[in-house]
């Protein structure tokens, strides 16, 4: 994969350094925007997004049927990151070439293509749909159309997932992009909407297929940025690598040495990877339909 010669986002806030002075409570406290939530909620929510899904805090909402909680965004003005900074140009990077991407295929579907911002914070961070924490992984956060992340995970895919690569790195950037597109499309708001009106069963297989459509949605970016970046081979092995070691499964596995196929809230890692591999093989958004599918 090769980085040289594409251009950097303008959407991209370096916010590192900047907690935003706390929100008080947060996860560790049990006590979320007012709210006791179990334990056990917790340890729901933090494995259903501990990597490429939505903050925590909007899986918590969904656990108990009560709308995010919103949060004043921090007032301090965001700066571009420093030139030096290979791995924060990398990410601006990706994003700048989401952005080309889904720029052409909204225009060929006759709308416009609204790019989301992207910032790069330390620790926490405030954010419409409650407190960021670096513990989160990336997320995207629909209330603010922002996406999050603190570069840190990056050590956190190679090391303790076992996932390297820049590819990889890239899919991780190309997957909350899709919930951006998701929600501009009306997706996440029809799934959203059905909050407090199904079982938690039915919620988490909504879940799963939301997530599983920005998988897909993240393998149809990279089948139109292969040339750009010259994507080989090997470096779709990484992303696939990725896919495998963040399923449910294999993340349920490695944490308890049991699976739970009715707690799934992102698939399976053989979903995962096909979803991914359907985007990156077609580059079509209609290839993408995971609810209209009896086979995930």
């Amino acid at each position: 994969m090769q980085w040289d010669g594409n251009r950097e986002s303008d959407n991209v806030d370096d916010v590192r350094g900047d907690d935003g002075g706390g929100s008080g409570g947060g996860l560790l406290g049990g006590l979320i925007g007012g709210r006791h939530i179990s334990v056990g909620g917790i340890v729901v929510a933090l494995v259903a997004s501990y990597f490429l899904g939505i903050n925590p805090l909007t899986v918590l909402g969904l656990l108990d049927g009560a709308p995010p909680q919103q949060q004043v965004q921090h007032a301090d003005p965001a700066h571009r990151p420093p030139a030096e900074d290979v791995l924060a140009r990398h990410v601006s990077q990706t994003l700048a070439s989401t952005e080309d991407v889904w720029n052409k295929l909204f225009q060929a579907g006759g709308s416009q293509y609204r790019a989301p911002r992207l910032a790069i914070f330390s620790r926490q961070y405030p954010t419409a749909c409650g407190e960021g924490q670096a513990a989160q992984g990336p997320f995207y956060c629909p209330a603010d159309q922002k996406v999050y992340i603190d570069l840190d995970f990056y050590q956190t895919l190679k090391n303790r997932l076992g996932a390297p690569g820049e590819f990889a790195q890239a899919y991780v950037i190309a997957h909350e992009v899709g919930h951006h597109v998701q929600n501009l499309l009306g997706i996440s708001g029809k799934v959203d909407a059905q909050r407090g009106r199904v079982s938690e069963a039915q919620q988490n297989a909504l879940s799963v297929r939301l997530e599983l459509q920005a998988d897909c949605l993240a393998g149809v970016w990279g089948y139109h940025a292969k040339s750009q970046f010259h994507i080989e081979q090997s470096d779709v092995d990484t992303a696939l690598n990725a896919a495998t070691k963040i399923g449910d499964d294999a993340l349920q596995r490695a944490a308890t040495g049991t699976v739970r196929p009715e707690s799934f809230t992102h698939g399976t890692s053989e979903q995962r990877v096909r979803w991914f591999n359907t985007g990156l093989q077609s580059g079509s958004i209609q290839r993408c339909d995971t609810f209209n599918t009896r086979d995930l």
